[in-house]
């Protein structure tokens, strides 16, 4: 059975905010804030919380997978992943947020490695698979 809406139907789903307090849009954060050194308020767009929790599920998902798989595999699958969601979201203030989700990306990257090699060091693990410490290499370019 089908209801007429009226309009009282609407207002409970209306939420009246001053923009100092920001709003939620869909899958972003408006919020006015003073510019860093100056007495300016700009409005600034953030990257919501709950958008975040997803992206770092996804990543949890993907690095709990299978360990037999290869590493180019593993960080194929998640460039994938983050590369959709950074290019939706790099619009706006995001690198306080961008450089969070690479943090933790590199945590769950590591603690995969961690398990899949679970009688090697991290001295041993590190000089294996990153060309640097901290870049992961690819077979491609340098050999394991």
């Amino acid at each position: 059975m089908i209801t007429k809406r009226t309009s009282s139907d609407y207002a409970e789903a209306l939420l009246i905010t001053h923009i100092e307090d920001g709003l939620d849009f869909p899958g972003r954060r408006i919020q006015r804030h003073r510019k860093r050194g100056t007495s300016k308020h700009f409005v600034y767009l953030y990257p919501a919380k709950k958008a975040l929790r997803s992206i770092m599920a996804k990543v949890k998902t993907l690095c709990r997978q299978d360990v037999n798989l290869p590493l180019d595999a593993l960080l194929h699958q998640l460039n994938q992943v983050l590369r959709g969601w950074a290019a939706y979201f790099k619009h706006g203030s995001s690198k306080a947020t961008f450089n969070y989700l690479r943090a933790y990306t590199w945590k769950q990257a590591f603690g995969w490695l961690r398990r899949k090699h679970r009688r090697t060091n991290w001295k041993e693990i590190r000089r294996k698979n990153t060309s640097d410490g901290m870049v992961a290499r690819h077979q491609r370019g340098d050999s394991l």
